[in-house]
């Protein structure tokens, strides 16, 4: 992407944003149940497709939260979604990022972009070949939004918490198969680790338990609950508490799969799905996750 890539190859700092109280009434009834401010995850509801947003305390004196949305799902209901969590009058997000340039991840970005005001979006420099894509790169350009490329020992530090990239690596970034390709983000706050996987198959998930001690409190299922991930190996080593499938109730695809549900169930204390339990909220609360939903 000329014009727009700039590589990092240190910790990318991001500085606060204002946070404001959510106007709509399904967040104030979040907010009222928070025993203290910290990170709250949100699993976005928008059919077979992947897209969550992190809010993370900006830390550093700094008041308010940095807001980061990985993928955005294959349409505008990302917007829907992001209009549940947010006040109206907020119209920032700090970071976007973009695992890999397949529609069901990339597409409801177009709208982000139209639509809120993005710091930079972060991605693994591959192109996408589709008409999509292009509208994806434009709307990059129009908006005059930097485009990071960011593998393998890069990262992202907010505040007291932090993302570590831990693939693509080199090789895998130029892999004819996109979803080897995905940016694999690991984020570590004081209180708990989740790890978010695009849609890496069991081969990627190989590879990161050989690199990584991946002891996390909340998975990203990878690539919406298919056999070909979520390997016995690669859960027995996160032994998640959450595991999260983004997953639409409508998919020709049979995600999620018997095979992974039973690897899963085996080492995961928790199940959720964005097909059966809708927009899904985690955050720290009295010593513990607290998981919220609404279908």
């Amino acid at each position: 992407m000329v014009g727009v890539i700039a590589k990092y190859k240190v910790f990318v700092f991001i500085l606060a944003s204002l946070c404001i109280a959510d106007a709509t009434l399904w967040y104030l009834v979040l907010q009222s149940q928070k025993v203290e401010t910290g990170a709250e995850l949100y699993f976005l509801d928008i059919g077979q497709g992947d897209s969550q947003l992190v809010i993370l305390p900006a830390g550093g004196g700094q008041a308010g939260s940095i807001k980061v949305l990985i993928d955005g799902g294959p349409t505008d209901a990302v917007l829907a979604n992001l209009s549940e969590i947010f006040s109206p009058i907020d119209r920032r997000i700090d970071v976007v990022v973009t695992t890999h340039p397949q529609l069901d991840h990339f597409a409801g970005l177009v709208d982000v972009l139209n639509t809120y005001d993005v710091g930079v979006v972060v991605g693994n420099g591959r192109k996408g070949e589709i008409e999509p894509y292009r509208e994806f790169h434009a709307a990059l350009i129009n908006h005059k939004v930097p485009y990071v490329q960011l593998e393998e020992g890069d990262g992202i530090r907010i505040g007291d918490a932090r993302f570590d990239i831990l693939a693509p690596n080199k090789q895998e970034v130029l892999s004819g198969e996109l979803n080897d390709t995905c940016i694999v983000a690991l984020l570590t706050t004081p209180q708990f680790k989740a790890l978010y996987t695009g849609d890496i198959g069991a081969n990627i998930e190989e590879r990161l338990v050989k690199d990584y001690n991946l002891d996390v409190d909340v998975l990203k299922v990878g690539h919406h609950g298919s056999r070909f991930s979520s390997s016995e190996a690669f859960l027995k080593e996160l032994s998640p508490d959450i595991a999260v499938i983004e997953v639409g109730s409508k998919n020709t695809y049979g995600h999620p799969t018997k095979q992974a549900l039973e690897r899963l169930g085996e080492f995961t204390q928790r199940i959720l799905r964005t097909d059966k339990d809708g927009l899904i909220k985690i955050e720290y609360a009295s010593g513990g996750l607290a998981v919220y939903s609404v279908k």
